[in-house]
């Protein structure tokens, strides 16, 4: 689950993580507003979506309007909050459709001496969370990633125990941080590491982060994103989440209980297993195919669960054939024919229908298939139906 910048400053603040003040504002009139009660003579309007490079990014129909700008009144806070609020930016996360743009943080400029990047990631192979960071602040850590590596400085830190002071010695001396800034960046590393353990963070990104000229670190940035897995354990941040910004497919999935991720392709998939559904795509694209979305419907799969990822697959207007590629285990061959003849009676099916049934009570599902008349095309294994479905998109 992604939160907001606002969001996570809010966050960073609960665990005295120095952040500038900043306040929401979701019309021009409050952003007058926020700049008047922030008393300075500079200050910074900054779009509120999730995808980063805002500060490059540019409106839809208006390529002069960045998604970050500075100020240096209150009416030309209102006029950029007005430029920005209702249309949709544009960012190298978003693609060319944007993102809608329904709130902006008006936040207090600061004297920056220096900028940094730093970021705290999950390693899964060496089964601890790792600290990033790097002088290279400002810039895309992808970009610094690919062209200069060398640098990028990280510390493993065990979660129990967290990030620790010699550790951040080591970093500081790669940085080339010293004195007052080094006494500082202890605080503000291993505090941002516990509340990246506390609140089961999958990522906590700051970029810049910066040091001022009276050599304090401020987080000039907050990405954080949630473990959805741990959440049960947060009922505070599951308030936070944003609908708006998410997929309306992906919603509607996950409250089925389905596991549903759009792509850009024509071939819908319907896979029970995460595993099996992600070798599905891979065979579609090795033939020639892309598949237009992964989704599991689990082990336990329901009729009515089949019946809603189909209505899902086919609200995609992209998907011009559907590969449904089922290994009966837990979920029995049987109750996925019986959805699949459910789905043709409630919705209709009109495109191409590949189907693989293996496992459990595989007999009787495709028996069903054939005794209901529903068209379909049958495979005889993956490679098969991947061919085939291939094949249909193609003619």
């Amino acid at each position: 689950m992604k939160i907001h910048e606002y969001q996570g400053k809010q966050l960073f603040r609960n665990a005295s993580v120095p952040v500038l003040d900043g306040h929401v504002a979701r019309s021009p009139q409050e952003a007058a507003e926020a700049y008047t009660q922030l008393g300075g003579s500079l200050a910074v309007v900054k779009a509120q979506v999730h995808a980063g490079g805002r500060g490059k990014g540019t409106i839809i129909d208006n390529p002069d309007q960045r998604g970050v700008q500075l100020v240096k009144s209150a009416e030309e806070a209102a006029k950029v909050a007005e430029n920005l609020l209702g249309k949709r930016l544009v960012t190298i996360q978003t693609g060319a459709e944007g993102a809608l743009v329904n709130q902006v943080l008006v936040e207090a400029g600061c004297e920056i001496e220096r900028e940094l990047y730093l970021g705290i990631v999950l390693d899964r192979g060496a089964a601890m969370p790792v600290l990033m960071v790097s002088s290279e602040g400002g810039v895309e850590i992808e970009q610094v990633a690919e062209e200069t590596p060398e640098k990028i400085f990280r510390e493993h830190f065990h979660p129990a125990i967290g990030l620790e002071s010699y550790q951040v010695r080591k970093l500081c001396k790669k940085l080339g941080i010293s004195g007052t800034t080094a006494r500082a960046a202890d605080k503000f590393m291993r505090r941002l590491c516990r509340l990246s353990v506390d609140l089961d963070c999958s990522l906590v990104e700051i970029n810049p982060l910066v040091i001022t000229k009276d050599g304090q670190m401020i987080a000039l940035d907050a990405k954080v994103t949630f473990d959805d897995n741990a959440l049960f354990r947060h009922a505070d941040l599951q308030e936070l989440r944003d609908l708006g910004e998410e997929d309306p497919a992906e919603v509607r999935a996950g409250n089925a209980g389905l596991s549903y991720v759009k792509l850009d392709g024509t071939i819908g998939c319907l896979v029970n297993g995460a595993g099996l559904a992600m070798s599905t795509m891979d065979i579609i694209k090795f033939h020639g195919g892309e598949p237009a979305n992964f989704l599991d419907v689990g082990g336990g799969a329901t009729t009515e669960q089949v019946v809603e990822a189909f209505n899902i697959i086919l609200s995609d207007k992209n998907v011009k054939a559907v590969l449904i590629n089922i290994f009966g285990g837990i979920a029995r061959c049987t109750t996925i024919a019986a959805a699949l003849i459910e789905a043709s009676k409630q919705i209709g099916i009109s495109i191409p229908l590949v189907v693989r049934l293996e496992g459990t009570e595989v007999e009787e599902g495709k028996k069903m298939l054939a005794d209901s008349g529903l068209a379909m095309i049958p495979a005889d294994d993956l490679t098969d139906a991947a061919k085939k479905v291939v094949a249909a998109v193609s003619s």
